[in-house]
């Protein structure tokens, strides 16, 4: 099920992240659903949205860090 727009991504990023890290969420699940098509491409025998969903985070945390009061903000290079 992959995400056509940002908005159409679940509450809890929408909500949360800042809209920079939604893109990269979004881009970054789009891309591993692609990816991970294939369960035996996956670990652990993780379903394909479970693993998108990991790979998606993973991808925003490379570039956003949560800061002070549980706000999301861009790491310092």
């Amino acid at each position: 099920m992959p995400y056509r727009t940002v908005v159409d991504l679940p509450p809890a990023v929408r909500e949360h992240l800042p809209a920079h890290a939604q893109d990269i969420y979004r881009q970054a699940f789009n891309n591993a659903w692609s990816q991970y098509a294939e369960a035996a491409k996956r670990l652990k025998n993780a379903s394909r949205e479970e693993t998108a969903h990991r790979v998606a985070w993973a991808a925003v945390e490379r570039v956003y860090e949560k800061g002070a009061g549980g706000r999301w903000r861009r790491r310092k290079t």
